[in-house]
């Protein structure tokens, strides 16, 4: 139960993929509950291990809104099994302090994985809520893929780094998602047409 130092975005080891759990060790438990600890002094809703330079398939999310409605997910070794629509994410990242830009995501998820116990679940997020932008931003951290990797606009995206003291986007990392760019300009299009 330690409150670990949060790896920043420009750190090598957040580009690289993480290693399976091949056991549920006294470590990885221990490591489960840094997480926690680490996430909740930074009010963050989600942490990946790789964030705090451990490089295994291990994050955890919390997307309670206060303390009676906490709500902590471990995931370990997960994989996303199913995702379909897009929606428009407002994002930020521990390991971005306080740079926040537009990103693509699905806006259904299902994903299976083990918990810190060791048991197997499936859990599923749709609407494009709060979790199911989580679950997909902290997988990708076990990918070496960041949240600015989806970025809707780099150029809005490299202000926002550049005012931040970081690094900007990687042309090298973009990820090209036509389809769920369109699918976000069609929502958009119907939320003006609405209004």
């Amino acid at each position: 139960m330690t409150v670990r130092k949060i790896v920043k975005y420009g750190t090598p080891s957040l580009r690289e993929k993480s290693k399976e759990v091949h056991k549920i060790s006294k470590k990885i438990q221990i490591l489960v509950e840094d997480l926690y600890d680490t996430m909740y002094a930074a009010n963050g809703v989600g942490l990946a291990a790789p964030q705090v330079g451990e490089n295994v398939r291990v994050f955890v999310v919390d997307v309670g809104v206060d303390k009676k409605t906490m709500h902590p997910i471990t995931f370990i070794n997960p994989k996303i099994i199913k995702k379909e629509g897009a929606v428009n994410s407002y994002e930020g990242c521990l390991s971005f302090p306080e740079a926040y830009t537009n990103v693509r995501r699905y806006k259904y998820v299902k994903v299976k994985a083990l918990n810190e116990k060791g048991r197997p679940f499936v859990i599923e997020a749709d609407e494009g809520t709060l979790l199911a932008r989580c679950i997909q931003h902290e997988f990708d951290h076990l990918d070496g893929i960041l949240f600015v990797d989806h970025c809707r606009n780099r150029f809005e995206a490299d202000k926002i780094l550049q005012e931040k003291g970081l690094p900007p986007v990687s042309a090298d990392y973009l990820i090209d998602e036509p389809e769920l760019e369109e699918e976000i300009q069609k929502r958009l299009q119907k939320q003006e047409e609405k209004q």
